[in-house]
């Protein structure tokens, strides 16, 4: 350090204390910023890796959001590097390679087979840093369809293998990722259960399927652009993967990207502090409305007594009651009492009269009908028969059919010899108004 330098050339108790702060200055300005060349040896330019994020699976049991709702607790422009299904020596020593001249420190799961023929592999990602979690025994893909005690001797064996081929069994990290993201609760329930934390992707760039290195590149910065920060899904057993990853660690490097390595709590390195709102991928903030509104909670009340139910009585206006009653329905009640009650004779209707028969279209008709015979004039016999004569000529050129109808019977009606009573003539307005609504 450069603190113990100065000392060693001086002796001197005021070189000692500049040394010393000067020393712990840098020492702040390196924490959370990437690997400088001090840092990752003859690479000056390397990404390196910004800062070591410590989880305890069992505060935060499942993550990344391809899957889960939490994820790493990163900040924007952070990633973590993570690779599936190795060691397999032809691919995985490149890789290897890739994140030493690069100075950075990724998350391994390993399949039991892999370890079990490739022991030297597993020693080699603990002997660089590395994380190392496991990924079953065989990697099958139906892990959540198959039963339960076959999911747990694939979650066995794959510990078991791995944590073999260590030299120190403890490095082992309680991270777990379910083959192709196959999951079921059976199986995440019991990797809970051992306090293994289980881990999804945010976002993945396809390189297990048959597609070009460039194409592998793209969807992992295209899909990365899209987050602004997560979990990325790589394999470290694949050409196009290992030729893929310098294009990609390239381009982290240009646009800003920062690299996150991730390891367990343990008793000597207690978790890193973090709010729960940090373990979403994008926390709402009270700049960003919420879509959603927030489910009705289920309120525990102090009190549980019901009221009785009021019975009828209590709701009248009899004066015996009239306290139970509000106060603006005792105000009703005291005007209701003091209205005439209105007679009977208020509602009734002559039976057969205009009103009555305009309650239906027929009766309308005939109500049209009824008026229009009464207002025929009544005349003397000669006269009624010289006016007969028009009306029906003019309703048989064309006359509407209800009209020839209803001249017809006012025909009829002034037949006999006898006039209609004055009091059924009704007036030649009402009359009118009655043609209209015909």
């Amino acid at each position: 350090m450069i603190g113990s330098s100065v000392v060693a050339r001086t002796r001197s108790w005021i070189v000692l204390c500049f040394g010393g702060f000067l020393g712990g200055f840098l020492g702040v300005l390196t924490i959370g910023s990437p690997a400088i060349a001090a840092d990752c040896p003859g690479h000056p330019d390397a990404l390196g890796t910004s800062r070591t994020l410590v989880v305890d699976p069992h505060e935060h049991p499942r993550i990344g959001t391809m899957q889960y709702r939490e994820t790493l607790p990163l900040k924007d422009h952070e990633v973590v590097l993570t690779f599936d299904d190795g060691p397999l020596p032809k691919y995985s020593n490149q890789v290897l390679q890739i994140l030493a001249d690069e100075c950075i420190k990724a998350t391994f799961f390993i399949i039991g087979e892999q370890a079990k023929a490739n022991p030297e592999g597993v020693r080699k990602l603990v002997a660089a840093g590395h994380t190392v979690g496991t990924h079953s025994m065989t990697h099958p893909l139906t892990m959540d369809r198959m039963p339960l005690d076959k999911a747990e001797a694939q979650i066995n064996g794959g510990i078991e293998w791995t944590s073999a081929a260590m030299t120190d069994p403890s490095k082992l990290a309680p991270f777990f990722r379910i083959p192709g993201l196959m999951r079921a609760d059976g199986v995440e329930n019991l990797l809970i259960s051992r306090g293994i934390q289980v881990w999804s992707a945010d976002f993945p760039a396809d390189d297990w399927r048959h597609v070009s290195s460039d194409r592998v590149y793209q969807l992992a910065m295209q899909r990365l652009e899209a987050k602004g920060k997560g979990i990325l899904l790589l394999h470290d057993i694949q050409a196009r993967t290992v030729a893929a990853l310098p294009k990609i660690i390239r381009d982290l490097k240009t646009r800003g990207y920062r690299i996150v390595h991730v390891v367990p709590a343990t008793a000597e390195q207690p978790a890193t502090p973090t709010t729960p709102v940090e373990w979403l991928l994008h926390p709402p903030t009270e700049t960003t409305p919420i879509a959603r509104w927030p489910a009705v909670p289920n309120f525990v009340f102090a009190q549980t007594e019901t009221l009785a139910a009021p019975a009828l009585a209590d709701l009248n206006a009899q004066t015996a009651h009239q306290p139970l009653l509000p106060r603006k329905t005792m105000a009703f009640a005291d005007v209701a009492a003091t209205l005439p009650v209105p007679g009977r004779d208020l509602f009734a209707i002559p039976e057969g009269s205009v009103e009555v028969l305009l309650s239906t279209t027929l009766s309308r008709r005939a109500a049209t009908r009824l008026a229009m015979a009464a207002e025929t004039p009544r005349t003397a016999k000669g006269k009624a028969g010289k006016s007969h004569a028009p009306r029906t000529a003019r309703a048989a050129h064309g006359t509407p059919k209800h009209a020839a109808e209803a001249e017809g019977t006012a025909a009829k009606s002034t037949a006999p010899k006898s006039a209609a009573p004055k009091s059924t003539a009704p007036r030649p307005t009402r009359v009118a108004s009655l043609k209209k609504r015909a």
